[in-house]
């Protein structure tokens, strides 16, 4: 078995389906130790199953991010079943798209709870034992939308600012500690959530399609290619990486940019 990931004990978010789900078998097949926290029980569930089945150590418990308590008990509970965390992929979030005078308060508070808060609440709960055990990795999934604003999206892009700057912020506060927290940004992933959007649109085939367009390559990405690079990030291999982000979108935010 690769080893790349041997000694790693990782929390992931949102790791029932899609990116999260994708990164926690691509950590397992590098002898990572897992432990998946979701608010879908059933799904979970099932995933954590399939990784069990396949040889991961992994191990799992349902929790809403959201709520600071519940992520110190599943934080807890991690350190029990697979070793104290040393690494943290706040993978859980959640697209909020409105136009910016329709936007209800509830919708609001759901967007940054999700994308902002409930990584934060992560940060804060697993940072305590990295520190006191000589240092760790945080990585936080983020989005293109942490650099671009592209129209008829807000509030999204504006949680997703600001867990770029939560990212530097950390990883600069918690360097001497040995700690590193960086950033990935995705561009669109082939994920349930990006079918749903394009089945959000009278014509969800023409929404797909004008997706593909928007990139070089003509096509969006898999989870599992947003995964290999998670790899790479969580790692050993690129020690002297703190406080950044790294895009893997296929050269969309350079399109946009433009």
């Amino acid at each position: 078995m690769p080893n790349r990931l041997s000694g790693k004990r990782i929390f992931i978010t949102g790791a029932a389906q899609g990116i999260g789900l994708a990164i926690a078998e691509a950590y397992a097949a590098e002898n990572a130790s897992i432990f998946l926290i979701d608010h879908d029980a059933a799904l979970l569930e099932q995933a954590a199953g399939k990784l069990k089945g396949d040889g991961a150590n992994v191990g799992y418990r349902a929790a809403d991010i959201t709520d600071a308590a519940a992520v110190r008990t599943a934080v807890a509970r991690a350190g029990e079943e697979i070793g104290s965390i040393n690494a943290l992929v706040n993978n859980a979030g959640v697209n909020v798209f409105a136009e910016p005078l329709q936007l209800t308060d509830e919708d609001w508070q759901r967007c940054f709870d999700i994308n902002l808060k409930g990584a934060w609440n992560c940060c804060r709960a697993v940072l305590p034992e990295m520190i006191a055990h000589g240092g760790g990795v945080i990585l936080n999934i983020a989005s293109t939308h942490a650099f671009t604003i592209i129209p008829h999206t807000f509030p999204y892009p504006l949680a997703k600012h600001a867990l770029l700057g939560m990212t530097k912020s950390l990883g600069i506060e918690y360097a001497s500690k040995n700690v590193r927290v960086n950033a990935l940004a995705p561009g669109y992933v082939a994920t349930q959530k990006v079918i749903d959007y394009w089945n959000s649109f009278p014509d969800p085939e023409q929404a797909k399609a004008e997706t593909m367009k928007l990139h070089p390559c003509g096509r969006i990405a898999t989870p599992q290619e947003i995964a290999m690079a998670a790899v790479f990030m969580i790692s050993d291999e690129c020690p002297f990486m703190n406080a950044t982000c790294l895009t893997v979108d296929g050269g969309l935010s350079v399109l946009q940019h433009q």
